[in-house]
């Protein structure tokens, strides 16, 4: 019966294994349904002029511009 030593053979090799990252299994994602009638906060690129027009008649134009794409939805375009 072979009694493996207290320390190990190459010092280097075992100073190495520690700081090797532990491999843990990644959880799977949990989809949640999405809440009715709420918001998210995108990032959304648009060209500047499409900006400036939504934005001439002030506050709301965020609204103005979800209308918009709304019906376009609906309308299936």
């Amino acid at each position: 019966m072979a009694n493996s030593p207290r320390r190990p053979v190459n010092p280097m090799d075992a100073a190495e294994a520690l700081f090797k990252p532990a491999k843990k299994k990644a959880e799977p994602a949990v989809e949640r349904p999405a809440l009715p009638n709420t918001k998210e906060l995108v990032s959304l690129k648009i060209d500047s002029d499409v900006l400036s027009f939504f934005q001439e008649d002030g506050p709301g134009w965020q609204d103005r511009i979800n209308d918009i794409l709304r019906a376009a939805m609906k309308n299936g375009l």
